[in-house]
């Protein structure tokens, strides 16, 4: 029997079957838009709708028996699929809105080239994900999730009440995201203290980007797979906790919004290779000095989070559900 989504939600199992019915239900509600592909918003949608469901049944997982075609590593590949489609919409949106307008008529003229190749990938990916719709994988992910959600089946764990396990679901991924190596990304440790440089040229700054912007990107998806993680359960926390989710949502944006420079950047270097420099100038040097403000207004994030009071009260917040 499913659970009385009416009544108070009080154990993991009801909890767990509730994030999942919810994200599934959206991120299905999106699959004939996105098979038309007549709204970028449809696709987005669908992708974060997977990302969201990914994460209610990796954290969940230790409490259900969930059908072997609904894991982690399959909703993983959906979404990476989408996402490529996504990442080219992207792409062309911040091309479009926040760059050509300030370029000169001779290099908006260059830039045909890269919309024209963008046009080409793009249809590339649009069949990538007609393909994943008609996939065995697909139809199995969605038919076994739909009957599981009408027939749902458990582990021991699920019984338990919810207040008493939050603390260790969230705690390893909080510990995971404190713990990361990108926090250390333009820093130096002096008497065993952590000081953030705040001196660098625009020069390091893309030499640095160049040898440990992985490492950076990798910060923002764990921000990001904590965000989702802390907003399965924000009814059962107070104001903190939802000021902590605002917090991390706005190191995610920044650390994406250098993430989206950097990879657009690259995109154009493979377009036009040595002539780059000769054909889109103002666009490489609009682009670099975008990353140089995005990396200041990044700092007194990162100099915040590099605290031993952040990350304790942070730890304190995830043990004090209501």
């Amino acid at each position: 029997m499913n659970p009385d989504t009416t009544t108070t939600i009080k154990t993991l199992g009801d909890f767990a079957y509730q994030a999942i019915d919810k994200h599934f239900k959206k991120t299905v509600k999106w699959e004939k838009s996105v098979k038309k592909d007549e709204d970028p918003e449809a696709l987005h949608q669908m992708r974060v709708g997977m990302r969201r469901l990914r994460t209610a049944v990796s954290r969940f997982g230790l409490s259900l028996n969930l059908p072997k075609s609904v894991s982690d590593k399959n909703i993983g590949k959906i979404a990476r699929i989408l996402g490529k489609l996504r990442d080219l919409d992207v792409l062309k949106e911040i091309l479009e809105n926040n760059y050509k307008p300030h370029l000169l008529p001779k290099e908006q003229e260059s830039l045909k080239i890269a919309f024209s190749t963008l046009d080409k990938q793009r249809e590339i990916e649009v069949s990538h994900v007609h393909k994943i719709f008609k996939d065995e994988l697909y139809k199995d992910f969605k038919k076994d999730l739909q009957d599981w959600l009408e027939k749902p089946s458990y582990q021991p764990l699920a019984s338990l009440p919810i207040q008493q396990v939050l603390p260790d679901l969230l705690l390893p991924e909080v510990s995971g995201f404190f713990l990361h190596p990108g926090w250390l990304i333009g820093t130096e440790v002096a008497d065993s203290e952590i000081v953030v440089q705040t001196n660098w040229t625009p020069e390091q700054l893309e030499q640095h980007l160049k040898t440990e912007g992985k490492t950076l990107h990798s910060l923002r998806k764990q921000a990001k797979r904590i965000r989702y993680q802390m907003e399965l359960f924000t009814d059962l926390y107070g104001e903190s906790f939802t000021a902590k989710i605002t917090d991390v949502k706005h190191i995610q944006e920044s650390l994406g919004m250098m993430q989206d420079s950097v990879v657009l950047n690259e995109w154009l270097a493979d377009i036009f290779k040595s002539e780059l420099n000769s054909q889109l100038r103002g666009l490489t040097t609009l682009l670099a000095a975008n990353r140089y403000q995005l990396w200041q207004q990044w700092q007194p994030l990162q100099e915040q989070y590099l605290k031993a009071e952040t990350s304790n009260n942070f730890h304190l917040t995830i043990l004090q559900p209501l």
